[in-house]
């Protein structure tokens, strides 16, 4: 049966091509669609599968860069029985870099602190130099810097030159290559700069690095940090009066409110008033899952976008697949009345014919996954800081599986149409 339907479909090559390449194109098209959001989770697998630690953020904030925390908070986790390190962060964005606005990649300042950081197992940064070296508790108060590989072909810069941002000349002493979208978009400082540049006061973080001891694992970590914070609200804490009026500069006008603003927070009580007892936590400690976890939901939409956009190309897939084999029964209505009348049954024409629309549909999945996956290592390669499209080995066999059930069900009508036919009324018509 199989090699009779194969027969069938050799004996019209042009309109078995131009089937095939029509799905091909649409199976092409879902498996490079679909790769978007398979890169960025494989992305966010590949950045923090290592990472031993867990990472301690503002309840609700996706990033880093929007989260806001006490600083003394780092001293109180550090006591905790199984904590190695607890590293403080501060992140924020560069807003002009070499004079030009650095907005497609963005570029981010990452605030280290160094002596926290000298005393961690693992640093992803540090781990991926691939020349100079790594910042540590000597460049307390300095302008140095590590940039990406991807930030010093951008701008052309080499080890030991300057890289002018937001105003100030950061001397490069490393360079670090991770091939991660999400890492080499960092220009790494100390973190009293960042928070300089940032606007921060030195009571603020964005975010806490817990590296466990080596005997404990990041699950009992987790669970020590939640019940240390129980009970706990972050309010409405903010940086203090003082650290703000200091941020803002020595503008005149700032000179003059300064006096007022006091008086106010005078009057309200200052900042000396407990924060409300809450259940709620007033941290979010994220794990190696809960990284991924988390980009799973933000990308949910864009798995909705994109499901609508693959759906247009199947659609017209599906059609030329239908109208590929009504064509084939058109002009095979004698044949049919002759198998029929020789003794095939209904169930063997509909058999013959879905094997047909069956191999359309699995030649298709196999060109267009092939072609789909190819193109991925294109398009990543000719965009390396940019993009990072990522066809898994699940995404081709659900898109060839899904391209075989696509075209079984296109040749059911034809198929049904066919089997229904009397053997007499076939030859008559045919």
């Amino acid at each position: 049966m199989f090699s009779f339907a194969l027969k069938n479909l050799l004996s019209r090559p042009l309109r078995t091509a131009l089937a095939l390449c029509g799905l091909t194109v649409a199976i092409a098209g879902m498996v490079g669609l679909f790769s978007v959001a398979e890169g960025i989770q494989d992305t966010v697998r590949t950045t923090f599968g290592k990472m031993p630690g867990v990472t301690l953020l503002q309840p609700g904030a996706p990033l880093p860069l929007f989260s806001r925390l006490p600083t003394a908070w780092g001293e109180e986790i550090a006591k905790l029985p199984g904590v190695h390190v607890v590293h403080s962060e501060v992140w924020s964005r560069a807003h002009l870099v070499e004079g030009k606005p650095a907005i497609s990649p963005p570029r981010f300042l990452f605030g280290s602190d160094l002596v926290q950081a000298d005393q961690l197992r693992y640093s992803v940064y540090r781990e991926k130099m691939v020349q100079g070296r790594a910042l540590n508790s000597n460049d307390r108060g300095t302008q140095r810097c590590v940039i990406s590989q991807a930030i010093a072909d951008e701008y052309g810069r080499l080890l030991g030159e300057n890289l002018r941002v937001d105003g100030h000349d950061l001397e490069i002493v490393g360079i670090y290559k991770c091939d991660s979208l999400f890492l080499d978009v960092s220009i790494i400082l100390d973190i009293a700069l960042v928070r300089k540049l940032g606007h921060l006061g030195e009571d603020t973080v964005c975010n806490f690095y817990v590296e466990p001891d080596v005997d404990t694992s990041s699950e009992v970590l987790t669970t020590r940090l939640k019940d240390l914070f129980a009970g706990r609200s972050l309010g409405a804490w903010q940086p203090t009066l003082e650290q703000a009026i200091d941020l803002a500069g020595d503008s005149p006008m700032v000179k003059q409110l300064a006096p007022l603003a006091r008086m106010a927070a005078a009057a309200a009580g200052g900042d000396d008033e407990a924060p409300p007892v809450t259940d709620e936590i007033p941290i979010e400690v994220r794990g190696n899952e809960d990284w991924s976890q988390q980009v799973y939901q933000l990308s949910a939409d864009l798995d909705l976008f994109l499901a609508i956009m693959t759906s247009i190309g199947v659609t017209i897939a599906f059609m030329g697949i239908v109208n590929t084999m009504l064509m084939s029964v058109s002009e095979r209505i004698i044949e049919f009345g002759i198998l029929k009348a020789n003794g095939w049954s209904g169930a063997e024409v509909l058999k013959l014919i879905g094997y047909e629309s069956g191999i359309l549909g699995f030649g298709g999945g196999v060109l267009g996954s092939i072609v789909g996956w190819i193109a991925t290592h294109i398009i990543n390669a000719q965009f390396p800081t940019r993009l990072h499209l990522y066809a898994s080995p699940k995404l081709l066999v659900i898109s060839l599986v899904f391209s075989c059930v696509l075209g079984i069900l296109a040749g059911l009508y034809p198929a049904l149409r066919a089997a229904r036919m009397a053997p007499m009324e076939a030859i008559r018509r045919g």
